[in-house]
């Protein structure tokens, strides 16, 4: 009977990471489907609109980082370091790499087709050249490096694994990740996501912690009362606004970066929140979130750099004539598109014998 009582509480937990992971994967596609550049507006109200549609979802990165140190604090214990990194690049590095080339071989195609119509001839000209520099940019400069960056994190945890559930560790981590966000101010470093190469280790340690003393921190968030929780999110999305603006006004390039100290607590809040309201029996059974998430992540940047350019350049629109309603429309239509077609590809894809290219 207590065995059985262990396996449902795992069981339900989870629940609630499938969840969290479904919805912050639905974010993570929304905001890099993103239809103008940040900043292109000269009234206060509709920043503002454009500001809180985006800062909507940007607690995903920063939950699935969490959600990614909670799944793997009970495999550090179950695996070495040798059997974990080789069972992870089975699971993952090789389908990143299979859609990463597949981004590469369709960026050559394109040239080719340029080159046809004699509009350009670097395929013939650069052949090599273009092949690694499309890489390069694949690797660094789309979702793609965050996959690398995730990676990266979890061979920290493993180097340092006897200090893992040591604070002063955390501390430590924490102070890095708060390097990112100072420098969003001073400029010490480029801020593009790209350089934050220790700047989400932090986040996969909290993850473990949470897994560590989760019956302690459901049992504390289950006594915060629903008004205060939500006052406390709303408060925290406020102030990410709010330092949003402030970064535009200094002419910041990444005014929606992540590692805001504000949107920091704002992702903590959320990620609360989702802790309170649990597993959505919905998401569970119809979007398959365990199933389906990676292989989305891996398709969807393909999608909007290479299918979204297709449907939408022809239609010629001009973003800067549009008010922030029709430009939010078509932020969203590009949302559904790539979401709704990453989904059925990996849904099928999940059919085949070749269902390991989406984690399968």
């Amino acid at each position: 009977m207590e065995k059985k009582r262990e396996e449902k509480a795992v069981k339900k937990n989870f629940d609630f990471v499938d969840t969290i992971r479904c919805i912050s994967m639905m974010g993570i596609v929304f905001e890099h489907c993103a239809a103008v550049r940040s900043g292109i507006y000269s009234s206060l109200f509709d920043t503002t609109v454009e500001t809180s549609l985006i800062q909507s979802f940007k607690f995903s990165t920063i939950a699935f980082f969490l959600i990614g140190g909670f799944l793997i604090n009970h495999k550090f214990q179950e695996y070495t370091a040798k059997e974990y990194l080789k069972n992870r690049f089975k699971s993952t590095i090789r389908p990143w790499l299979f859609w990463l080339l597949v981004f590469v071989a369709l960026m050559i195609l394109d040239r080719y087709v340029a080159y046809v119509k004699g509009r350009d001839n670097t395929i013939v000209t650069d052949f090599f050249g273009y092949a690694w520099s499309q890489f390069v940019f694949g690797l660094f400069y789309t979702s793609s490096w965050f996959v690398l960056n995730f990676l990266l994190c979890i061979c920290i945890l493993l180097i340092f694994k006897k200090y893992l559930y040591n604070w002063w560790f955390g501390a430590i981590l924490g102070i890095i990740s708060l390097v990112y966000s100072f420098n969003l101010y001073h400029n010490w470093f480029v801020t593009k996501h790209s350089m934050a190469l220790f700047g989400f280790v932090f986040y996969l340690w909290l993850g473990v912690i949470l897994n560590r003393y989760f019956d302690k921190v459901m049992n504390y968030i289950k006594r915060i009362k629903w008004p205060t929780m939500i006052l406390t999110v709303a408060g925290f999305f406020a102030l990410a606004v709010l330092e949003s603006f402030e970064l535009l006004n200094l002419g910041s390039e990444d005014a929606y970066n992540t590692l805001r100290v504000s949107n920091i607590f704002y992702s903590f809040a959320m990620f609360a929140l989702l802790l309170k309201i649990g597993s959505i029996d919905i998401l569970q059974k119809k979007m398959e979130p365990r199933q389906t998430t990676f292989g989305i992540y891996l398709i969807h940047y393909v999608l909007i750099v290479r299918l979204l350019p297709l449907i939408f350049q022809p239609l010629k629109l001009k973003y800067l004539d549009y008010s922030i309603w029709v430009n939010s429309g078509i932020h969203i239509s590009r949302f559904l598109i790539v979401y709704g077609i990453s989904f059925g590809l990996v849904k099928l894809i999940r059919l085949t014998r070749f269902k390991w290219i989406v984690g399968g």
